[in-house]
């Protein structure tokens, strides 16, 4: 390897390095929002992180990495939710020791667990809005829909939220 490809591997590996260690945590509580697992979201998010290490060299280019990274989790947690449950149950019966996660009220919790309830994109869209901060037209970015239909999707999780837990936000 000549002097100039180590210095690019370097740079490449520095500038992953500091995209990894400001967005792991914000994954890891995103995943959480979307799945329930504990375990599961750092399990989401580490498989996220490593999808996007893989391709770095391209991601990096891109106007907002986080953005990519977040519809990869979003979409890996709705569809491996079943996978993720099946471990962190079979990850409980032998006891491996918690890891600090997001504070999370029991009120929360039991939202959060409303939500999950909600169809793929409704719950998708409510904890990028709600647990990210993320703007409707960020949303829309990541998960490569129209601000329009991010907008319809919040406004029906609200609606079946509001039916579930009242006006309050409890049930």
């Amino acid at each position: 390897m000549e002097m100039d490809d180590q210095f690019v591997e370097a740079v490449f590996l520095e500038r992953f390095e500091n995209f990894y260690q400001r967005e792991q945590a914000a994954l890891i509580g995103l995943a959480y929002t979307l799945t329930g697992s504990r375990r599961g979201a750092e399990d989401l998010a580490q498989d996220a992180l490593f999808t996007a290490y893989r391709n770095w060299e391209k991601i990096a280019t891109y106007d907002d990495p986080g953005a990519w990274v977040r519809r990869v989790l979003s979409n890996a947690a709705v569809s491996g939710f079943r996978r993720f449950t099946s471990e962190t149950k079979a990850l409980a019966r032998i006891g491996r020791p918690a890891h600090v996660m997001p504070d999370i009220s029991p009120e929360s919790a039991h939202v959060w667990a409303e939500v999950r309830k909600l169809s793929k994109r409704q719950t998708q869209c409510v904890a990028l809005y709600y647990y990210e901060g993320s703007t409707v037209e960020d949303i829309a970015d990541i998960l490569e829909m129209s601000t329009g239909s991010v907008k319809t999707h919040l406004s029906r999780a609200r609606a079946k939220l509001e039916l579930v837990l009242g006006e309050g936000g409890q049930s």
